[in-house]
């Protein structure tokens, strides 16, 4: 953490994201399968998956509501406004892994000017992933 002298120390680590989907038993399905994660905790409204230290929470636009009014949840067609990177040792085999599980590649794998090797996809909640190494 950073000290500072004015306040608490700010900011932590990422602990958690949360990710709004219209479909929860799709998109849990696809974690399920495409990450081979477990499902750490769910309920009727939610499901959380462990990427490392940072929790995936997986939360029904129904219930995002409450979570985050006033602000309104945007709708999958209004297009993405993130990206989640996940860093492989190898694209070109994941992308191979990826197309097994049946994951359509919106892009890659290509190299980058910046010097990294990626590609993209997209979770069942329009959430785009890219792998890089």
């Amino acid at each position: 953490m950073t000290d500072n002298t004015n306040g608490p120390a700010w900011p932590g680590g990422i602990t958690a994201i949360t990710l709004f989907v219209e479909d929860l038993d799709a998109t849990k399905r696809f974690y399920r399968e495409v990450f081979g994660l477990p499902v750490a905790f769910e309920d009727d409204a939610s499901a959380v998956f462990g990427f490392g230290d940072t929790l995936i929470n997986l939360l029904s636009t129904t219930a995002a509501h409450e979570l985050i009014e006033p602000a309104p949840v945007a709708a999958p067609e209004a297009g993405s406004r993130l990206q989640l990177t996940l860093t492989v040792d190898d694209v070109d085999a994941m992308c191979a892994e990826l197309t097994a599980r049946g994951v359509t590649l919106l892009n890659g794998p290509m190299d980058r000017p910046w010097g990294i090797r990626t590609a993209s996809f997209r979770d069942p909640g329009g959430h785009i992933w890219e792998i890089a190494k």
